[in-house]
């Protein structure tokens, strides 16, 4: 069953990293993947939020911090050591399609999907009062994929990352909204 599941995960890296491959594609995705892109949605993200949340603000920031945290603690410092899968681009049979320097970590699960999908669950449940939400996850998934394709991370690393950096998202958003009620309470009892 797991050695039937690794060859699968091997075939849909290739069919993404290999089989996709297109100079448009690369104008996309190899950006799209990089921290640096999302500066000005990050400091939208933060301006929004001191606008329009009040003195719930710092407590917001406080726990977007935390889910940050989680998930990359989570992902790179705990599972990724456990685990020690070696990264595809790192595999000359697979024949990979490496289109960013590769690195030496190791590949499962995910950071990149760990880390946007808990930020991304965390934001989706924060703006529930707009139907653009799901934008978050939308775009934590194109990261996802685009890992795949720039050939460091096979398919089920993306999926685990998303899955626990969701489980992190929501868990974290869960607590964010006791402190809230909380803070709240005992806003209106002074």
């Amino acid at each position: 069953m797991i050695d039937t599941l690794l060859e699968f995960d091997q075939q849909l890296y290739i069919l993404i990293n290999q089989g996709l491959g297109s100079s448009v594609l690369d104008a996309i995705l190899i950006p799209f993947r990089h921290k640096l892109f999302w500066i000005p949605l990050y400091l939208f993200i933060l301006i929004f939020i001191s606008v329009n949340f009040g003195k719930k603000r710092w407590l917001t920031y406080l726990f977007i911090a935390l889910t940050i945290t989680c998930s990359d603690t989570v992902s790179s410092k705990i599972i990724k050591p456990s685990v020690e899968r070696i990264r595809p681009c790192h595999c000359p049979d697979l024949n990979p399609e490496i289109r960013i320097p590769c690195s030496q970590g190791y590949s499962f699960t995910s950071s990149h999907a760990t880390n946007h999908f808990a930020i991304g669950t965390f934001l989706f449940f924060l703006f529930s009062f707009t139907k653009w939400r799901i934008l978050f996850l939308f775009w934590a998934g194109l990261i996802g994929i685009a890992q795949i394709y720039v050939g460091v991370h096979y398919p089920g690393d993306i999926l685990a990352g998303s899955l626990i950096g969701f489980l992190i998202g929501s868990s974290l958003f869960y607590f964010y909204t006791r402190g809230l009620n909380r803070f709240i309470k005992h806003d209106t009892d002074n």
